[in-house]
C-alpha cells in the first residue's frame, strides 16, 4: 500500500507529458492523417481541391502582372528583382503537423506584401531587445536625418508606420509617397500638394512608407535586416537557407562605413521576400504558438498579441497583419489573423485551433472561404 501514490504518479506521467508539450518540426517535418488530429479527411480534401481550382489570374510573368496592376501610378518602374510565379501551392498545419499539402512547397516564390508581416516582426524583436523603447515613440528620436523633419513628419511614431497611418510626406530611393496608389481624383499637382492628415487618423496602403519603416529599422539595428531576421528567427525555427530578402538597385545606404541594402516591405516595385511555402509555415506556426519555439521565446507573447489588435485608423489592420475584426474572412472567429500579399499569397494563423494555413496564388476573393472550409474540417 505504501507504493500506491508513486504508482499512480508513474501511470499518469506519460499521459501528462504527451498533452503538455507541443510538437515543433525539426529538419524532417512529420505528417499526420486527418483522423489523427481529429479532422474530417473528406472535408480537408475538399478544401485542398478548392485551393487548387481557384488559382489567381495574375500573369505568370510577375513583371507584367505588377505593371498591369499599377498602371495608374506616375513614373512607375521596376526597381528590384522579380521572379516568375509557379502554380498554386500550400500547406495546412494542425497541432504543428502537416495534414495537407499541394503544389511545389519547396519552390521559392515572391511573396509581395506578406513581407510586411516579417518586417513588423523585425520591429517587434527590436522592441523586445529594448532597441526601441515603445512603438509610441516618435521615430525622429531614433532617426536623426531629414526623413522625419518638419511639422508633420516629426509627429510620426513607430506605431503610425506599423499601422500604415502616418501620411508621411516625402521621397525615398526615388519613390515618392504621393505617387504610390494615388486617388482616382485629380492629377500630379493635386497629389503633391494635398492637405496632410493627422498621423494615426487615416489608413493608407503605401509601399513607399513601408520602405521608410524598413529604412528606419536599419538605422536602429545598424546591420542588414535579412541578417537580423535570419539570426533572431529563421535559423532558430529551422527555416531553409533558400529564402532571400531584397531591396532595390538604388537602396544601398552607408551604415557605419559599409554600404548596406535597405530592403523593401513588398514586391510593389520588385524585391521583398522570396521564400518557399515550408518556411512560411514555420513562421506562421511561431505565431500560432505565441512566439515560442520549443523552449525559446523568440518573440514576446505581448508582441504576438499586439499584431492582431485593430488599429485606430482601420479595424481590419493591426501591426502589418490583417485582422478578422470586421469579418473580412467571413463568419469565423475574430481572433484569426493573416498576412496578405499580391497575387493570393497568405499565411493564416488560428491560435484557438493550433492551425496554420499557407496558400500561394489563390484567387484573392477566396481566402475567407478556404479558411472556413479548413476550420469546418475540424471535428467538434
Amino acid at each position: 500500500m505504501k507504493n500506491i501514490p508513486s504508482l499512480i504518479f508513474l501511470l499518469t506521467l506519460p499521459i501528462f507529458s504527451s498533452y503538455s508539450q507541443n510538437y515543433f518540426p525539426d529538419t524532417v517535418w512529420q505528417t499526420k492523417k486527418a483522423a489523427e488530429v481529429k479532422m474530417n479527411q473528406q472535408l480537408l480534401d475538399s478544401a485542398v481541391s478548392f485551393a487548387i481550382r481557384n488559382e489567381n489570374t495574375a500573369d505568370y510573368d510577375l513583371r507584367i502582372a505588377t505593371l498591369k496592376a499599377y498602371v495608374r501610378e506616375p513614373y512607375y518602374k521596376l526597381m528590384g528583382p522579380y521572379k516568375e510565379r509557379g502554380k498554386p501551392a500550400g500547406i495546412i498545419l494542425k497541432n504543428g503537423y502537416i495534414v495537407a499539402q499541394w503544389g511545389d512547397i519547396k519552390r521559392v516564390e515572391m511573396t509581395f506584401s506578406v513581407t510586411k508581416s516579417y518586417l513588423s516582426t523585425v520591429a517587434g524583436v527590436a522592441v523586445d531587445s529594448h532597441l526601441i523603447r515603445s512603438i509610441d515613440d516618435r521615430v525622429n528620436e531614433y532617426v536623426w536625418d531629414e526623413k522625419f523633419d518638419g511639422a508633420h513628419n516629426s509627429k510620426i511614431t513607430w506605431r503610425h508606420l506599423l499601422t500604415q497611418s502616418s501620411d508621411w510626406s516625402g521621397c525615398l530611393f526615388d519613390l515618392c509617397d504621393w505617387a504610390d496608389r494615388p486617388p482616382k481624383e485629380g492629377g500630379i499637382d493635386d497629389w503633391k500638394n494635398r492637405k496632410l492628415v493627422e498621423p494615426g487618423t487615416q489608413f493608407e496602403y503605401n509601399d513607399t512608407r513601408v520602405n521608410l519603416l524598413a529604412y528606419s529599422l536599419l538605422q536602429v539595428w545598424r546591420k542588414p535586416l535579412p541578417v537580423v531576421l535570419k539570426e533572431k528567427l529563421m535559423d532558430p525555427i529551422g527555416a531553409s537557407t533558400t529564402w532571400r530578402w531584397y531591396g532595390y538597385d538604388n537602396s544601398f545606404v552607408n551604415m557605419d562605413g559599409q554600404m548596406v541594402q535597405s530592403v523593401s516591405g513588398g514586391g510593389h516595385f520588385g524585391g521583398g521576400l522570396f521564400i518557399n511555402t515550408l518556411d512560411h509555415a514555420r513562421f506562421g506556426l511561431l505565431f500560432a504558438r505565441k512566439g515560442k519555439w520549443k523552449n525559446q521565446q523568440l518573440i514576446s507573447e505581448r508582441w504576438v498579441k499586439s499584431v492582431n489588435q485593430s488599429s485606430g485608423a482601420n479595424k481590419s489592420y493591426g501591426l502589418m497583419w490583417w485582422t478578422n475584426q470586421t469579418n473580412s474572412l467571413g463568419d469565423i472567429s475574430k481572433n484569426i489573423y493573416y498576412a496578405d500579399g499580391f497575387g493570393g499569397n497568405y499565411i493564416v494563423v488560428d491560435q484557438e485551433h493550433d492551425l496554420v494555413i499557407v496558400t500561394r496564388w489563390l484567387d484573392s476573393s477566396k481566402i475567407g472561404e478556404l479558411t472556413k472550409l479548413v476550420i469546418n474540417a475540424i471535428e467538434k
